[in-house]
């Protein structure tokens, strides 16, 4: 199985190394600037269980270098995702799976949705360069729940977690993902196949719809976040307007927001990656997090006010800080 890996990052970089330490896989990198550099001069690194590991595998800089793949993860950040979906198409035929291992609501999931109009979300894809450029008959929907850093460009530094949940970006069961996840848990991931990843998707998402951009504006800590009454109160309001969105969707939450901030609060004093971004002067991931949920529920007509001043405080935020585009 031919396995290109786009954006050695944290996830990137971690899926990547796994898959080319259990040696099932021909795993390639397509890669730029320094990452390219570090990834050619030392190979893929990861810190993980007190160990590093060093794995030497296949760089390229152009997609057309590589050809054609069997499987291609796409593990970017969301406002680099259409920059690289325009330059993709050398790798991807009619079987290639294209699994994006990303944050947030992907640029697929309004499609097939009565509800919404079959209409893309302009959030997370404004100009349709993304749906575009990947078909959507070759998605396979990606739900990642490990954390990882990438301290420096091809180091990973694993700290816990290794799920992967894969499915049908439009539901059922199939055989291309029972292969892709037999594939996944020999590289030692807990990987489970999804007859419907939009629901898993969703509920990912409404995990971390207020923990990301809250910890962006306030530089907090989830548990410092969790310890402010009014503050937790406010993120439990907009996941409660979030669960109504999802449910008008098919995407029910069978939790309160309560048991989900007690799964949060285990984790301690954990820095959420949109904090990461802004501390390291990255531009967040702001659209797919927070803009598509309140995108949608501007489209089915839910009230979502709490959602709406998160989406607003964090924006304004990016903007003033160089974190997010600016108008226009």
């Amino acid at each position: 199985m031919k396995v290109c890996i786009i954006g050695a990052g944290a996830i990137g970089g971690l899926i990547g190394t796994k898959l080319a330490i259990a040696g099932a896989c021909d795993v390639s990198i397509l890669a730029r600037g320094r990452t390219l550099q570090a990834l050619r001069e030392r190979g893929l690194r990861m810190k993980s269980a007190g160990q590093t590991v060093q794995m030497q595998v296949r760089v390229e800089e152009k997609a057309s270098v590589l050809g054609e793949q069997d499987v291609v993860f796409v593990a970017v950040k969301g406002p680099s995702l259409a920059s690289v979906a325009a330059e993709i198409a050398p790798l991807i035929d009619p079987g290639t799976m294209v699994v994006p291992a990303m944050n947030g609501v992907p640029w697929w999931f309004a499609h097939v949705i009565p509800a919404l109009g079959n209409r893309p979300l302009t959030s997370v894809d404004p100009s349709g360069v993304i749906s575009s450029a990947i078909p959507a008959k070759n998605v396979i929907g990606c739900v990642v729940h490990a954390s990882s850093s990438a301290p420096e460009p091809g180091m990973v530094d694993h700290k816990f977690g290794q799920g992967l949940i894969i499915g049908e970006a439009f539901g059922g069961l199939s055989d291309r993902t029972a292969e892709l996840g037999k594939v996944l848990s020999g590289a030692g991931f807990d990987t489970s196949v999804s007859a419907d990843v939009r629901q898993d998707i969703w509920y990912k998402l409404w995990g971390n719809l207020t923990m990301n951009p809250v910890s962006a504006i306030t530089g907090a800590t989830v548990d410092k976040i969790l310890d402010d009454s009014l503050v937790r109160e406010f993120c439990s309001n907009a996941m409660r307007e979030a669960s109504a969105v999802g449910a008008a969707m098919g995407c029910d939450i069978r939790q309160e927001p309560d048991d989900r901030h007690a799964v949060t609060a285990k984790l301690g004093a954990f820095k959420t990656s949109m904090l990461q971004d802004v501390e390291g002067g990255r531009e967040i991931e702001l659209d797919a997090i927070v803009g598509a949920v309140h995108e949608i529920a501007m489209r089915l007509g839910i009230s979502a006010p709490n959602v709406g001043a998160l989406l607003g405080l964090t924006r304004l935020y990016g903007r003033v800080h160089g974190l997010y585009p600016r108008e226009g």
